[in-house]
């Protein structure tokens, strides 16, 4: 266990306190999963401790799994630049989603919420300017949509189409007794409160520290030290991940899920 390359979780930051307390339960949930392995949690920005200090401070081999739910300028820019000037030693491995293990949980935080079998349901999303992290979203929604039995429409916060007030007003023109929000973000924060705004019904907790979330970590950090070979893409998805070194992060060409796809040793 403690030759096992140590796990740096990169999350994206937060000014919200509640976001920071969730991320560091994430994080303990991690440690939790696999005893005796070293987990660091770090920040891309805003939040502490930044990555560019946590990467030089392990010694020894260590992979770096973002804390991301798809891809976009943090995956493929930010992160790429701190891991060139700090550890270009370091095995990256791809962001969270789409992934079934996530689908589960947010069907689960559904439920919670009360969702009903007449409402019509919106996976909520941060957004980006990068299609191929669009993509990622809507492929997370069909996964949704086909574990809920009736259509999910992915909607954005920020960058994207539909918006999420676009969405909640559209569908609650149509039949829908009520819209029902999935928040598709990791913690509380500034995002969550946009889809909580935006709603006419019930929302989701964010994904937060499930154990779910946690075994999806250790298996894309897995995946990341097998240089695991590109999986089909959810059907209607973008292409997989970014190209970059079989070193720092061949894996990220696995990070997204197909349907026809099951990963191993991660229960569907």
């Amino acid at each position: 266990m403690s030759r096992a390359p140590a796990l740096v979780l990169a999350a994206h930051g937060t000014r919200s306190a509640a976001g920071e307390a969730t991320l560091a339960a994430l994080a303990r949930a991690v440690g939790r999963a696999r005893p005796g392995r070293r987990v660091e949690l770090s920040y891309l920005e805003i939040s502490s401790p930044p990555l560019a200090e946590v990467l030089p401070a392990v010694r020894g081999p260590v992979v770096v799994v973002p804390l991301l739910l798809a891809g976009g300028y943090h995956v493929h820019i930010d992160l790429p630049e701190v891991i060139a000037g700090h550890r270009p030693d370091a095995v990256v491995a791809g962001w969270l989603g789409p992934h079934r293990l996530l689908t589960g949980v947010l069907a689960r935080r559904l439920a919670g919420a009360g969702l009903r079998d007449t409402d019509a349901v919106v996976l909520g999303a941060a957004g980006s300017s990068d299609p191929a992290a669009l993509a990622d979203v809507r492929a997370a929604a069909r996964l949704l949509a086909g574990r809920l039995a009736r259509p999910v429409t992915a909607a954005f916060a920020s960058a994207g189409s539909p918006s999420l007030e676009e969405a909640v007003d559209r569908l609650g023109a149509g039949p829908a007794a009520r819209v029902a929000i999935a928040s598709y973000v990791l913690a509380p924060g500034f995002f969550h409160d946009r889809l909580a705004a935006a709603a006419t019904g019930p929302v989701s907790e964010p994904l937060g520290a499930d154990p779910d979330v946690a075994a999806l970590v250790w298996h894309r950090y897995d995946q990341a030290l097998r240089g695991a070979a590109p999986a089909q893409p959810v059907a209607g998805a973008a292409g997989t991940g970014p190209s970059r070194s079989s070193r720092t992060a061949s894996a990220a060409l696995a990070s997204r899920e197909g349907q026809a796809s099951s990963p191993t040793n991660i229960s569907m």
